[in-house]
């Protein structure tokens, strides 16, 4: 008798470990990452550049899911990671033997926007770890402003380059790197006000 009692735990035991692992298979499957792609898709549809949105945010399909919070925080994590080598790049480039003088200062200009621009990011990250219910809506306005005030700097050091300030091909290599990285800034802050906006 007390045979048969340790078999059935035993095999209660075993059946909960598989349907575990067979849900852990399922949560990353193939069927798991076709809906978390479509999601992202989906959303991505919202933003002004649908197209780097999903560029951007498709290689994360397994840690997004089909959550909007993990959207929204991979949207912002990406976002002020390609700042921050964005910036590091435009320090490189400040550096450069040749620069005129008009040129020097738009750089200089711009490196300091950028650095500004991922202290706003990087202070919006870290809200969006902290938020919780009974703060919700007003750490996701905090969020918002510091991501908008992010875009402000981006979009300032690209007007820098208006104009003849600068010679042809560093204006468009400079240019290009700034322009996509307020893109996505834009994409992430559609994103999180989208989530923002489930709560309201």
């Amino acid at each position: 008798m007390e045979a048969s009692s340790n078999s059935a735990h035993f095999l209660a035991a075993f059946l909960i470990l598989f349907a575990f692992h067979f849900n852990s298979i399922s949560a990353s499957g193939p069927a798991a990452l076709k809906a978390s792609t479509e999601f992202i898709r989906t959303s991505c549809g919202t933003t002004v550049y649908p197209k780097l949105c999903f560029t951007s945010l498709s290689a994360h399909a397994n840690v997004i899911q089909t959550s909007p919070r993990r959207l929204a925080d991979t949207a912002l994590s990406v976002t002020l990671s390609t700042a921050r080598s964005t910036s590091s790049v435009m320090s490189n480039l400040l550096l450069s033997h040749g620069l005129k003088p008009r040129e020097v200062v738009a750089m200089k200009d711009c490196v300091e926007e950028l650095s500004d621009s991922v202290d706003q990011l990087r202070n919006a990250m870290g809200e969006m770890d902290q938020i919780k219910g009974s703060n919700f809506g007003f750490m996701m306005n905090d969020v918002q402003t510091w991501v908008s005030a992010a875009l402000t700097y981006e979009d300032t050091c690209t007007d820098g380059f208006a104009g003849n300030t600068m010679d042809g091909k560093l204006k468009k290599a400079v240019r290009a790197r700034i322009v996509k990285i307020a893109h996505m800034t834009s994409n992430a802050l559609a994103l999180i006000k989208s989530y923002a906006s489930l709560h309201n």
